[in-house]
């Protein structure tokens, strides 16, 4: 695990804060924690934020509340939601938001381990994924209007002779900004220039 990975708590009880953070601290996990969501929104960037061990019921916002909230700014955190009998509905509810999963009171050691784990390993997957997304974009910043307007055709299966034609432009000339256009992309066949365009309207939907 990455030194900068780190979870966060928030619970009202201070005696399961401790618990809990005296568990990761057998693991190494590192770890900050909060008596209520308020202090943690006014205090965190949340998008800094690995995995958050959430209680559900807690005076003022409620865990459930937060997680609204978080999803309302477009923060994807993957949150633990630590839970007593009589929340379960709500816990449930919560794993429809997206929540990772739901412990309930008593919870085992080794099980919040495996949640809290389960939740850093997704959270270092949505952030790669989030670095190639930009990484798509940024291959293609480069490339001039008509360079675009080469690459989305030749993407989309048209010939040379065919682009040509409607563009305007000699065969040569096509030949050129397609040739520009692998070279700025960092792509090295037709079928990457067709990953790229791919991926591009992925994130245009």
């Amino acid at each position: 695990m990455s030194n900068a990975e780190k979870v966060y708590i928030v619970d009202d009880d201070e005696a399961v804060r401790d618990s809990i953070g005296m568990l990761l601290e057998t693991v190494d996990i590192p770890y900050v924690a909060y008596p209520d969501a308020q202090s943690f929104l006014d205090e965190v960037n949340p998008e800094e934020v690995n995995c958050l061990v959430l209680d559900i019921r807690m005076p003022g916002m409620s865990g459930l509340e937060l997680q609204e909230k978080l999803v309302s700014m477009e923060i994807d955190i993957p949150i633990v939601f630590i839970t007593g009998h009589g929340d379960i509905p709500m816990a449930v509810e919560a794993m429809r938001r997206g929540a990772v999963d739901f412990l309930r009171k008593p919870f085992r050691d080794q099980e919040l381990l495996d949640r809290v784990q389960e939740a850093l390993s997704l959270d270092a997957q949505h952030r790669g994924e989030a670095a190639d997304l930009e990484s798509y974009r940024e291959r293609v910043a480069d490339l001039t209007p008509r360079e675009q307007e080469v690459f989305k055709r030749v993407a989309s299966g048209q010939a040379n002779k065919v682009i040509a034609i409607e563009l305007g432009i000699s065969e040569r000339t096509v030949e050129i900004h397609r040739s520009n256009v692998m070279q700025k992309t960092g792509s090295r066949s037709l079928a990457d220039l067709v990953r790229l365009l791919i991926k591009l309207e992925e994130l245009d939907n």
